[in-house]
C-alpha cells in the first residue's frame, strides 16, 4: 500500500474560510442578488424598488423592498390573508389571491407615496 498524503490538515483549517450563513443555508444566491440589486452610476443613489413574493403553506405575502448597506428596506407589504375585509373569504393560495395581494400592495405603496 502506498503513502498518501494527508491533505486538509491542521495548516489547511487555520486558513479555511467558511461562506455566509444565508450560502451556508442555501437560502440566498449572491451573484443573482448583486446582478439584481445593482444600479446605474449615473442614478446617484437612488432607490431600486422591487416586488417581493412569497407562497407560504397557507397565504401569500408580497413586499416592495429596496436595498442599502444596512440591509433591504421593506416599504410596504400586504398578505392575501387581509383579503377577507375586502370580500374574498376563502382561497387564499391560489393564482387570483397573489393577483389580488399585489394590487392590495400597489395601492398601499402608491397611497403613501402620495401618487
Amino acid at each position: 500500500m502506498a503513502f498518501v498524503k494527508v491533505l486538509k490538515n491542521r495548516a489547511y483549517f487555520k486558513r479555511f474560510q467558511v461562506k455566509n450563513r444565508r450560502r451556508r443555508e442555501g437560502k440566498t444566491d449572491y451573484f443573482a442578488r448583486r446582478k439584481m440589486v445593482r444600479q446605474d452610476k449615473n442614478k446617484y443613489n437612488a432607490k431600486k424598488y422591487r416586488l417581493i413574493v412569497r407562497f407560504t403553506n397557507r397565504k401569500v405575502i408580497c413586499q416592495i423592498a429596496y436595498a442599502t448597506i444596512r440591509g433591504d428596506m421593506v416599504v410596504c407589504q400586504a398578505t392575501s390573508s387581509e383579503l377577507t375585509k375586502y370580500g374574498i373569504p376563502a382561497g387564499h393560495k391560489n393564482y387570483a389571491a397573489a393577483y389580488a395581494t399585489g394590487l392590495l400592495v400597489a395601492r398601499r405603496v402608491l397611497k403613501q407615496f402620495g401618487l
